[in-house]
C-alpha cells in the first residue's frame, strides 16, 4: 500500500493484538499487556474461556484485572471485529500463551473463534505472527502442524528461561521471554536483557 500524497509506505498504527489462550502460563499473556502499556502500543485482547479459567488457577487476578490492562478487549465470539479485517492495520499479533488446541486451528485456517480468525487474518496480511506455545513434550504431530505454521510465516517462540540472563525470579523469567517475543514486532521494552558477550571472568 502506498501513500498517494508522498509515495511512501504508510507506517503501521502502533497497536498488538494480544491473543490468550488456555495453556498454563498466562501470566506471558499478563505481562504482555503490561509491557505493551509501559511501551505506549495499543492492545487489542481476546481472550478463550480456557484462558479465564487457567487464570483463576494460575493467579489471584479475575478476568476485570485481565481486560482492565488491555486498550480494547475484543469478544471471543464477535467475528465481526476490527481485528478479524485485514484493512484494520497492526504491527501484528501475539498469543501469549498459545495452546496446542489454538496453534492446530490456525494451522489448519478453520478458525471458529476471534482469536484464531484475527490470526489467520495476520498471517495472510503477511504480519508479524508470534505463537508463544507451551506444551512439552511434543509428539510428531505437534512438531509437524509447528513446521506448517513456519512455513506460513508464523514464528514459533515457545517461552524459554535464558539462563544467560541470570534471572533471580520466576517474574525475571517470564518478562525476559516477553521481551524476547516484543523484539519479533522491533519493539524494545526496558525490562529484557541483552546479551553482551561473553563474561571475562573464566572457570574457578
Amino acid at each position: 500500500m502506498v501513500d498517494d500524497v508522498n509515495g511512501a509506505v504508510p507506517i503501521a498504527p502502533k497497536r498488538l493484538v494480544v491473543g490468550i489462550s488456555g495453556a498454563s502460563g498466562v501470566i506471558y499473556g499478563v505481562r504482555m499487556l503490561e509491557a505493551l502499556r509501559d511501551l505506549g502500543v495499543e492492545s487489542h485482547l481476546v481472550v478463550t474461556r480456557a484462558a479465564l479459567l487457567t487464570l483463576s488457577q494460575e493467579t489471584d487476578l479475575s478476568a476485570d484485572d485481565l481486560t482492565g490492562r488491555a486498550d480494547v478487549v475484543h469478544k471471543l465470539a464477535d467475528v465481526g471485529a476490527s481485528i478479524a479485517s485485514g484493512s484494520f492495520r497492526t504491527l501484528g499479533m501475539v498469543v501469549a500463551p498459545c495452546s496446542v488446541r489454538t496453534m492446530s486451528e490456525i494451522a489448519t485456517g478453520v478458525t471458529s473463534t476471534l482469536l484464531t480468525r484475527a490470526a489467520d487474518v495476520t498471517l495472510k496480511e503477511r504480519r508479524p505472527l508470534v505463537l508463544m506455545v507451551r506444551e512439552t513434550p511434543l509428539h510428531l504431530g505437534h512438531l509437524r502442524t509447528m513446521t506448517a505454521l513456519a512455513e506460513m510465516g508464523a514464528v514459533i517462540a515457545p517461552p524459554l528461561p535464558a539462563f544467560y540472563a541470570r534471572p533471580e525470579t520466576i517474574e525475571a523469567m517470564v518478562d525476559q521471554s516477553v521481551g524476547r517475543a516484543l523484539d519479533l514486532f522491533g519493539l524494545d521494552w526496558a525490562a529484557t536483557r541483552r546479551w553482551s558477550g561473553l563474561s571475562k571472568a573464566g572457570p574457578a
